[in-house]
């Protein structure tokens, strides 16, 4: 399955809320995440932008294939323009991250972040807060021009929009979160 998702940074969160109520969105809830990136010991899942990515919230346990999609552009740049998610259920987060650690998978971050998320029809409103970077707005859709819609009716634009991981918006603020075993709210912890 591929994700259709714009994020945007540095938004005033109250602001946002009042914005997304406005449009008719609903509160779907508030999650605080743990999860633990995982990759083989030669780093092929990310020199390939992947990783295999187990999270939980404490009462749902989600394990999952991601890859960022990226294309190379006309001045050698690269640019990312969507990404790739497998996603299956699991009942127990510790059986699964020993399960991943008994395949030869090791992990390359452990991290926790919170989320409000609001909904709208088939687009998805995630106010994400990560630690030692500001709140930023992903909105996420069956496509990327719904997405765009959504964006601009809560007053974006979609030009501004960044396609990519959260490991993408802390390259915007000075981070490489490929140096960090642990991103908490409690600390970064580098390798």
């Amino acid at each position: 399955m591929e994700e259709f998702e714009l994020k945007f940074l540095e938004v005033n969160v109250p602001d946002l809320e009042k914005k997304l109520l406005r449009i008719g969105a609903k509160k779907v809830g508030e999650y605080h995440y743990h999860r633990a990136n995982f990759d083989y010991p030669d780093n092929s899942l990310n020199n390939k932008h992947g990783w295999v990515r187990l999270r939980t919230d404490g009462k749902e346990t989600t394990l999952a294939y991601k890859e960022n999609i990226k294309k190379k552009l006309d001045d050698g740049s690269i640019q990312n323009i969507g990404a790739k998610e497998i996603e299956i259920s699991v009942d127990n987060y510790l059986k699964a991250y020993e399960l991943l650690k008994a395949i030869g998978l090791v992990v390359r971050v452990e991290e926790k972040n919170k989320r409000v998320r609001y909904a709208k029809d088939d687009v998805v409103f995630d106010i994400d807060s990560w630690p030692f970077i500001p709140t930023y707005l992903e909105i996420e859709s069956s496509s990327y021009k719904k997405a765009e819609i959504a964006a601009v009716e809560l007053g974006f634009d979609p030009k501004n929009g960044i396609i990519g991981s959260a490991g993408t918006i802390y390259k915007k603020y000075n981070f490489n979160i490929d140096n960090y075993s642990s991103i908490t709210f409690e600390g970064m912890i580098k390798k």
